[in-house]
């Protein structure tokens, strides 16, 4: 089981693995990934669990020593983290669906970069005339945010401690709850 999670590029599933091992039980393949995860814990590379597949990374407290080696990635445009913020809290979603709550037009191309890094891919197309496209976050997105599932991301409560989000949509948000001065008149009326 150890030699097939370091030799194979892509996170496993349980079932993957016990396939692997020839159809082995999955409550035994349950047990021996968490001995496994138990036994690399204090060293500098980790067994961990994300979005229900299983993969090695290195240790957060090494990680810092690694990161000449890894290759970087270009910083996403503000749009391409919007989308993705969209695509990841309201999965599945269609290209609609992301420029109606953005209130701006998505161009192909930011799709296609999220894509391409990985991070997002089509799942499937909607019930509705026209069959839209709708795209969901993969794996890799859970892996590279260290996520174990999508119930991982931040609330609006924790990004807004955080100082993630925007102080103006903050504010407009404020006045927009603000009850209003004008008159004396009563909502019935």
């Amino acid at each position: 089981m150890e030699a097939t999670l370091f030799a194979t590029e892509d996170a496993l599933t349980v079932d993957q693995i016990a396939t692997h091992l020839g159809d082995a039980d999955k409550a035994d393949v349950r047990s021996a990934l968490a001995r496994l995860a138990q036994f690399y814990a204090p060293r500098g590379i980790h067994l961990v669990e994300r979005g229900k597949r299983w993969h090695f990374q290195t240790a957060p407290d090494c990680a810092h020593l690694l990161r000449k080696e890894r290759e970087s990635l270009r910083k996403l445009s503000r749009a391409a983290t919007e989308v993705l913020a969209i695509i990841a809290y309201h999965e599945p979603v269609s290209r609609a669906e992301i420029e109606s709550i953005r209130g701006v037009q998505t161009s192909g191309g930011t799709l296609d970069v999220l894509m391409e890094a990985g991070w997002v891919k089509p799942a499937g197309r909607r019930e509705v005339p026209g069959r839209p496209v709708i795209y969901a976050t993969t794996p890799d997105f859970l892996r590279h945010f260290s996520l174990e599932s999508r119930r991982d991301l931040p609330g609006i409560d924790e990004l807004r401690a955080t100082g993630m989000l925007d102080p103006v949509q903050e504010a407009f948000e404020a006045e927009m709850a603000e009850p209003s001065d004008e008159g004396d008149a009563s909502p019935e009326q």
